[in-house]
């Protein structure tokens, strides 16, 4: 099929991956309201177009932590990434260095730190959670700190694992769901050579690190439920704070009051957030949230955004309605599942030139003049947008 877009992707991934590995990447929470609405709620935005602005020395480079960025991109980190592509985060990071931008690691992906960072030259980013087993936290971000990672990303809106209701039925979870998936496999011939066979071992690889033993995916639901930590708090963030000396950024903010707290905590960032949709359903989407927190919290640290970015386009409304880069999880996961590295590639340089002709259509030379000026509806309570 001809690809000129994520969508595009979209459709090509659920081809290539048997069905409980795309609709756990392709669902959402509860009746997934919240996950139309990131994407729904991210196209009303409507930029002023300009004309004849000599845009010829355009620039879609940032600085972010220290970092230069070709664009102001990074991938979200995505869980068994591993499993969409033969040693998928590998395939992934691979792709982002390539392009200039951070890759960043999931705490339970399938290729654990050790393997994925000598792949590549520009240093990655690594996501941890709160879980109860505070022996594997500090093991980890020891293991991410010597391996050389820059930045964390700490993400707080999962003490519980949402309702899921789509992997129940499609056997990522539920009853038989190992027999289900394992039948699921045998109709999709080239998934089931290249990553059910060759892309071994299929298991949690930074848990099983430190575990010392083989954490495989019939476990990792039930890992899941038992080590995510409903008494979360501030708290329990500060040894983390005092350990790691790298940037941190609190992913998964949505109310302006949280984000000053993150503030007040000492986060270098927040990730407005609502885990694409896969946590609480009717929650705000990113684009509603992200302006009041922009107002909040604007120039004291940085502020990211995920969760319906699915276009260069969508970087810059993103950018606009006050987030200093964006990140992207289904977007390149579709691509890896698709075509592996050279589809990441693909998606990336796709977002970079849809970025270039939405600056050039709306006047702006560089991503600091990206504001709400560029907005069509600037005049006007972003409210009434919605």
């Amino acid at each position: 099929m001809i690809i000129s877009s994520t969508k595009d992707y979209r459709k090509a991934a659920q081809r290539r991956l048997p069905p409980f590995l795309f609709h756990y990447i392709d669902g959402g929470a509860y009746d997934e309201a919240t996950l139309r609405h990131n994407v729904e709620d991210l196209s009303k935005i409507a930029l002023r177009q300009r004309i004849l602005k000599n845009m010829s020395d355009l620039t879609t480079n940032i600085e972010l932590f220290g970092e230069q960025l070709s664009l102001p991109l990074a991938l979200s980190p995505v869980g068994l990434t591993g499993m969409y592509a033969k040693r998928g985060e590998v395939q992934a990071a691979k792709a982002a260095d390539n392009k200039g931008i951070p890759f960043t690691l999931s705490t339970v992906s399938v290729c654990p730190i050790e393997e994925v960072v000598p792949a590549i030259k520009r240093p990655m980013w690594f996501q941890l959670y709160v879980l109860r087993d505070r022996g594997f936290m500090k093991n980890v971000l020891e293991r991410a700190k010597a391996a050389g990672c820059s930045t964390l990303v700490f993400t707080v809106d999962m003490p519980v694992p949402g309702a899921r209701y789509r992997d129940a039925h499609s056997g990522m979870s539920g009853p038989n769901s190992a027999m289900r998936r394992y039948l699921q496999s045998t109709m999709f011939p080239h998934w089931a050579w290249n990553v059910g066979i060759h892309g071994r071992p299929h298991d949690l690889g930074n848990i099983s690190r430190y575990l010392g033993k083989p954490t495989g995916l019939e476990d990792y639901i039930g890992w899941l439920g038992a080590n995510f930590d409903p008494s979360i708090s501030w708290k329990d963030l500060e040894w983390i704070r005092e350990f790691w000396d790298g940037p941190m950024l609190i992913k998964g903010i949505l109310d302006p009051e949280d984000a000053r707290d993150a503030v007040t905590f000492g986060a270098d960032g927040v990730i407005v957030s609502n885990h694409g949709g896969r946590q609480l359903d009717g929650v705000l989407s990113s684009a509603r949230a992200l302006p009041a927190i922009a107002d909040e919290i604007k120039g004291k640290i940085k502020i990211l955004v995920d969760s319906g970015i699915r276009t260069g386009l969508d970087i810059v409304r993103m950018i606009a309605l006050g987030a200093d880069s964006c990140m992207i999880g289904r977007a390149f996961a579709y691509a890896l599942a698709a075509d592996g590295q050279a589809g990441v590639e693909n998606v990336i340089d796709l977002m970079t030139k849809e970025m270039r002709v939405a600056m050039t259509l709306t006047g702006v030379k560089s991503v600091s003049e990206i504001t709400r000026e560029c907005l069509a509806n600037a005049e006007k309570d972003l409210a009434e947008v919605f």
